[in-house]
């Protein structure tokens, strides 16, 4: 197999200055309505990227979980080792792969911590099943076998099974206020659309990027 013969053409439109809203988060949620009405798996999937004490960058998917003109929120471990980037270092970048569209979203920004009443409203709200698994995985961390795993999950699983699972002080969100939004439209002969939202003086600018 060789790889460098990979290829297809972009087919599905281009992208014009004209077509984009002010807002780019009203731009991102149309995209992503967009994208959810396709019936895309998992649009709501995003890449987070960390960058470590030394420099190092690592990538890792989540779900996001809400938007707004406040930024994205997704949950994780506190004690995880995107977590521990966070505190280290809170600029991240989140990236949207929406492929049978033929589309990405690119978002740098800056990283801080949900407040406990947000971190309780929403794991209040998880199935069980997903409280559990959270309790039980010390996430990032080390371990032997998956059955030491499994172990723990059934063991809190018979401890909690006629109570309310308590919200883990490790356990928590993040929201991610975006510095910069980049929409990109996949274009015939590799012409691909850009447009880049930066934030300058609290007011977005809107520039096309070259391909």
């Amino acid at each position: 197999m060789d790889l460098s013969d990979i290829r297809r053409e972009y087919t599905q439109g281009g992208l014009r200055r004209k077509d984009l809203l002010l807002d780019p988060i009203e731009q991102f949620n149309f995209w992503l309505e967009q994208a959810i009405n396709a019936g895309l798996a998992d649009p709501t999937a995003m890449t987070v990227a960390t960058v470590d004490e030394h420099g190092q960058p690592f990538q890792r998917i989540v779900l996001l979980k809400n938007i707004d003109q406040q930024g994205l929120v997704f949950y994780t471990n506190l004690a995880s080792r995107k977590a521990q980037h966070i505190e280290h270092n809170h600029r991240v970048s989140l990236h949207f792969p929406w492929h049978p569209l033929e589309r990405q979203v690119h978002i740098t920004g800056v990283a801080e911590k949900l407040t406990a009443f947000e971190n309780m409203k929403y794991f209040t709200s998880r199935p069980k099943e997903s409280q559990l698994a959270a309790l039980a995985s010390k996430q990032s961390s080390r371990i032997s076998a998956r059955g030491v795993l499994e172990g723990k999950y059934l063991e809190l699983k018979q401890k909690f099974a006629k109570g309310e699972i308590p919200v883990p002080k490790f356990w928590g969100g993040y929201r991610i206020k975006p510095q910069s939004i980049e929409f990109w439209q996949g274009g015939e002969h590799r012409l691909h659309d850009r447009f880049l939202y930066s934030k300058s003086d609290q007011q977005w600018q809107i520039e096309r990027l070259a391909p």
